[in-house]
């Protein structure tokens, strides 16, 4: 009869201890299936269909493009044309891996590529892009993140589409890579293009 008496409470404490690993282990499994099993490149952004930011940002200083400053951010230049606005750094690992497409994706003149440089020191983000090219038309200094912020920039790099009008049509959440260029990028670069025409 002690030998039952003792094993009850001893299993009570058992159960007791598991339990909350259980709850915890059931947490764990239903935030993966529900947040790291998508695609973080399409996280909903509410700026979609909404003006870009009308923030203005100074130059990158002493980037020039044959002897001429390359200007900084100016929402009025979104005006008319289509964008892809890139929110970069250079301590950003994607980054540089994104760098080179950038270069390329700089030769199709049918929409102007635009840089937000973010939380950068101004050395190490010219040096950034003197080894792999500068592609921006324009590249403005957030040095203080408020401005990407104002775009809804979880983390670097992002991209965004923004549309002859000034409105952003579309957000790329993490680096771009030839295979989400092509078959997400591209598509949405070229809707708008004919939705401004």
């Amino acid at each position: 009869m002690s030998d039952q008496s003792t094993s009850a409470p001893a299993q009570r404490r058992t159960l007791l201890m598991v339990l909350p690993l259980i709850a915890f282990i059931g947490l764990a499994v239903l935030f993966w299936f529900r947040l790291g099993s998508g695609d973080p490149s399409r996280i909903p952004s509410a700026l979609i269909g909404r003006p870009a930011p009308q923030t203005m940002l100074p130059p990158l200083e002493g980037l020039q493009d044959n002897g001429t400053q390359v200007p900084g951010l100016d929402p009025a230049a979104f005006k008319g044309k289509v964008s892809l606005v890139n929110v970069w750094a250079s301590w950003c690992v994607p980054c540089h891996d994104e760098a080179p497409l950038l270069t390329e994706l700089a030769k199709d003149k049918r929409f102007e590529l635009v840089g937000i440089n973010y939380k950068d020191a101004a050395d190490n983000a010219r040096r950034f892009l003197g080894r792999y090219g500068n592609p921006f038309g324009r590249v403005g200094v957030d040095a203080n993140g408020r401005a990407s912020i104002e775009w809804g920039v979880y983390g670097v790099p992002e991209t965004f589409v923004v549309g002859r009008e000034g409105t952003i049509v579309y957000k790329l959440v993490g680096p771009i890579t030839p295979d989400n260029y092509r078959t997400v990028l591209l598509p949405q670069i070229e809707k708008a293009l004919k939705a401004g025409s």
